[in-house]
């Protein structure tokens, strides 16, 4: 579950993604949409018309960019590209 503190329009939470806490920023942008991103997570950044949907769509991608990260690190270390 994502824990929330609002700041005017933007929104810093942490998310669970797996094993990991991911801290995020959701803000509203003036179209109405929800854009989520991290710096714990390099290349995260989702969208999604709800906070909810943001959230959802951001443990979605973190997930995936947290797998091929592992995968990166595994294949360097045993040598493979």
């Amino acid at each position: 579950a994502a824990r929330a503190i609002m700041e005017h329009d933007m929104r810093v939470s942490m998310l669970n993604v797996g094993e990991q806490v991911v801290r995020i920023r959701i803000e509203k942008l003036p179209e109405g949409i929800f854009l989520a991103a991290s710096d714990d997570i390099q290349g995260l950044v989702a969208q999604g018309r709800t906070i909810a949907e943001a959230i959802e769509i951001t443990r979605d991608v973190s997930r995936k960019l947290l797998e091929a990260q592992s995968n990166r690190n595994t294949e360097g270390s045993n040598g493979v590209r």
